[in-house]
Formats: C-alpha cells, structure tokens, sequence
C-alpha cells in the first residue's frame, strides 16, 4: 500500500492493493513525471539510485521535458535516456 501523501500521482491505480516495490519502472517513472518535491524525496529514499537511472536509461514513458530535467540531474548523456532518443 502507498502512502496519503503518494495517492494523487496514482489516480488510475488501485492504491488500497498496490505495492510500489513489485512495480519499480511504473512507480519510478509515474514519480519522476508527475511526483511533487515530497514524492521524489519519498522515491529517492525507497529505491536506489541505480535503479532510478535504470529507468530513465530504459523506459519510454517519461516525456522528453521530464526525462531532459532528469538526465540532467542524474549526469545521464541524452543519448542514454530512452525518452529523448527518438524525441524531436
């Protein structure tokens, strides 16, 4: 189950029964796109940072604004991020 503070970023989500760590890429990538600063701080304190870079390395859910302020953030070439790699 997610926190009250988390509810809002998972509206189209069951969040009595959800379980953010068996589904890290959706609840990382959801966080980073639409997550206020007390929902990053909240992810960036349960999953590691690996897996976060992990994630903007691989998923393309993140728009090419969200996944440009994150490579930045993170040091992450945008040629690495897979949501700016076929941005225009």
């Amino acid at each position: 189950m997610i926190s009250q503070q988390l509810k809002p970023f998972f509206w189209d989500t069951n969040v009595d029964i959800f379980e953010p760590a068996a589904y890290p890429a959706y609840t990382i990538a959801r966080l980073l796109e639409f997550g206020d600063p007390a929902a990053v701080e909240w992810l960036r304190a349960t999953f590691p940072e690996d897996q976060i870079v992990g994630v903007l390395r691989t998923d393309r859910r993140l728009s090419p604004r969200t996944a440009n302020f994150w490579a930045l953030v993170y040091h992450i070439p945008p040629g690495d991020v897979a949501s700016l790699k076929f941005a225009r």
